[in-house]
């Protein structure tokens, strides 16, 4: 009896190589409520101590209306692991190559973030082609709170 597993039994979706993605192409990644809890685990995970992001009444006096998000925590809801784009490029990933972004306003504890991933550009080489994703989250009423960039390696189908 052979007891490994097929891990092909467990994709998600198809495989997809450089040729088969399109400028345009949209990877949603589910919101989230930007909770205590999430603002904790950040913190620790950044060791980020500054109040603002932590101490509620610190907020209140400097103008905002609860903890204030720090601008890599809203930067990660892109992360492309949250959602389908790596599923779709599991077999042809060769590497993520640049992150960059700009904040255009607060996140709040409390907020609900809705992110998603773009194809802006494809730029095809030897063997790869290299992957622009257009990276926005949105808040809950619709503001774009982040916008930047993801550069992605891409294998081109195998011969």
């Amino acid at each position: 009896m052979n007891n490994r597993i097929n891990f092909d039994d467990y994709r998600l979706c198809e495989p997809a190589y450089f040729e088969d993605l399109c400028i345009g192409q949209k990877f949603p990644i589910p919101s989230r409520t930007m909770t205590n809890a999430i603002f904790a685990a950040f913190q620790l995970a950044s060791g980020d101590n500054h109040p603002v992001h932590y101490d509620v009444e610190y907020c209140k006096q400097h103008g905002h209306p609860g903890l204030l998000a720090h601008a890599m925590q809203v930067m990660i809801q892109c992360a492309p692991g949250a959602g389908m784009f790596p599923h779709v490029v599991d077999a042809s990933l060769i590497a993520l190559l640049e992150l960059s972004g700009k904040m255009l306003g607060p996140v709040h504890a409390g907020d609900t973030v809705y992110p998603m991933l773009e194809i802006t550009e494809l730029v095809e080489q030897n063997t790869a082609g290299i992957v622009v994703l257009l990276s926005t989250v949105h808040n809950q009423k619709g503001e774009k709170v982040f916008d930047g960039n993801q550069i992605c390696l891409i294998k081109k189908r195998p011969m």
